[in-house]
């Protein structure tokens, strides 16, 4: 699967039906319930002694109607030819994104609503004196009544203990047990970062970050500093408001993992927790910590809709796609929310968000996308590993089994190729693959109990390895299955 790196606008919201509003001329009524839930029209109170009205009187308050259409939508295709396990090469072009049609709704007819309440005009005379005088009386004998009540209460008060119950102006301290979702992101906000990211030519964007220790490194994706690597400038700001300039220390293309730490880091920082992604189970409830569309600070909620789920995306410049085998999840994750944490129900982080698949309409005049409940996590097994190297090295490490494959999405499996990139050999002589006896023209259909239908996915399934890990390879050789044991080795760098 293709998916791209978030964008930076919002996607299209489908257009609601008008609203028709009966409202009266002479006073403004709340507007009625939707079209779609019919409703008797209630006319406005008569007076106290309503009169026939007036021969000739007017009538009054035509029914007025009111439509609303939100609108937005936007797509961030970011497509790049990605490298393979060792050289892989092919034309890989990530598949087209799905159009999203945004729903529509039509207006109501106007009938049905009822007419408006014509109020009489008062009859000319003494009558109308009358009423007004009997009207006066009635409120000062309910005035005297009030207030021979208000004394009766105050000479009982003196002669026994009050009845009188006086309302609480507070509900009382209201408790969130841990594990509520309110209850983990008050602990977790405090330890997330949002990135700004500024090339030395003016160009950037923004993004997530998460405290990783108590030194002031800070993981997050490399798409979103990719811009500051070479010259540019980066911040971190946290919820507080206070905000660091921060350095890049270590990028991995390929992972879509960087690590950057904050000059001057204060102390007391609170690393978040981090979960195991092996144990995590379909269904499992999410929770997401972003800055969509720059809304620092934002918290979504889902679940974890699927597992080893083979994702390619673009790190932005189109020079290099990144591979993972990632989480799955329904919480809303849109530009912004890249690198941020991904937090199970106890508050661990099981991921980094990173990418998205999405409607590719735009809107608000960005060209670029939003989510519709597609979201995929770097699983945080892979970047704790990632990010443990680039903070030791400051270069990526990763697992591969030394032969180039084919990046076409035939969905029979990673076949190696005729010829590896730049013209070099497709089976690295005396690499793990060499030497279990893989060779050109092989199609791997399974690593380990993972089906393997592509380059991509077996690309993504390897760098879920550590370097020195041992797995069984699955392939086809004319005609025949064959499996065979190997041990990947390594590769230091991203070239």
């Amino acid at each position: 699967m293709s998916t791209e790196n978030e964008g930076t606008a919002v996607p299209p919201a489908p257009s609601a039906p008008p609203v028709p509003v009966d409202t009266p001329a002479a006073s403004p009524q709340p507007a009625p319930p939707a079209a779609d839930a019919p409703t008797t029209p209630i006319p406005a109170a008569p007076p106290a002694a309503p009169e026939a009205p007036a021969p000739g009187a007017p009538a009054q308050g035509a029914p007025a109607y009111a439509s609303a259409t939100p609108e937005g939508g936007s797509s961030n295709p970011h497509p790049g030819p990605p490298a393979s396990g060792s050289a892989p090469e092919g034309g890989w072009p990530p598949p087209p994104t799905p159009a999203y049609a945004a729903g529509s709704g039509g207006a109501g007819d106007g009938s049905g609503w009822g007419s408006s309440y014509q109020q009489p005009a008062p009859k000319p005379g003494r009558r109308r004196g009358g009423l007004l005088a009997a009207v006066l009386v009635a409120a000062l004998v309910a005035g005297g009544l009030g207030g021979g009540l208000g004394y009766t209460l105050a000479k009982n008060e003196d002669d026994t203990s009050s009845t009188t119950v006086s309302a609480s102006d507070s509900g009382g301290d209201l408790k969130r047990d841990a594990g509520t979702v309110a209850a983990v992101t008050a602990k977790a906000l405090p330890s997330t970062v949002t990135i700004e990211a500024e090339s030395s030519s003016g160009e950037g964007g923004t993004g997530t970050g998460f405290v990783f220790d108590t030194e002031g490194h800070i993981v997050t994706n490399n798409h979103v500093v990719a811009d500051a690597v070479d010259g540019g400038k980066l911040t971190a700001t946290f919820p507080n408001g206070k905000r660091y300039d921060a350095q890049v220390v270590g990028n991995a293309q390929g992972y879509d993992v960087a690590v950057i730490k904050l000059e001057d880091a204060p102390s007391g920082l609170k690393p978040l927790t981090l979960g195991n992604s092996d144990k995590v189970a379909v269904g499992d409830s999410t929770i997401a910590i972003g800055a969509p569309f720059g809304l620092s600070n934002t918290v979504t909620t889902g679940i974890i809709s699927a597992k080893n789920r083979p994702v390619a995306s673009s790190d932005g410049t189109g020079s290099q796609a990144s591979y993972m085998s990632a989480l799955q999840t329904d919480a809303s994750i849109n530009p912004g929310n890249s690198g941020g944490p991904l937090l199970d129900a106890q508050g661990n982080v099981i991921g980094i968000n990173s990418a998205i698949q999405s409607s590719s309409n735009g809107g608000f005049g960005t060209g670029q996308s939003g989510s519709i409940g597609l979201g995929f996590a770097i699983p945080i097994n892979q970047a704790k590993y990632v990010a443990q190297e680039l903070i030791k090295t400051g270069k990526p490490v990763y697992a591969k089994i030394g032969a180039s494959v084919s990046l076409e999405d035939s969905g029979d499996g990673a076949k190696i190729t005729d010829t590896g990139a730049g013209g070099s050999d497709p089976v690295e002589a005396g690499g793990p693959a060499d030497e279990a006896g893989l060779r050109p023209g092989d199609v791997i259909t399974k690593l380990d109990d993972t089906v393997i239908d592509s380059g991509p996915t077996l690309i993504g399934e390897i760098w879920t390895h550590k370097p020195g890990d041992k797995v069984t390879i699955t392939y086809e050789r004319d005609g025949r299955t064959d499996t065979v044991e190997l041990t990947l080795g390594s590769r230091v760098g991203d070239n």
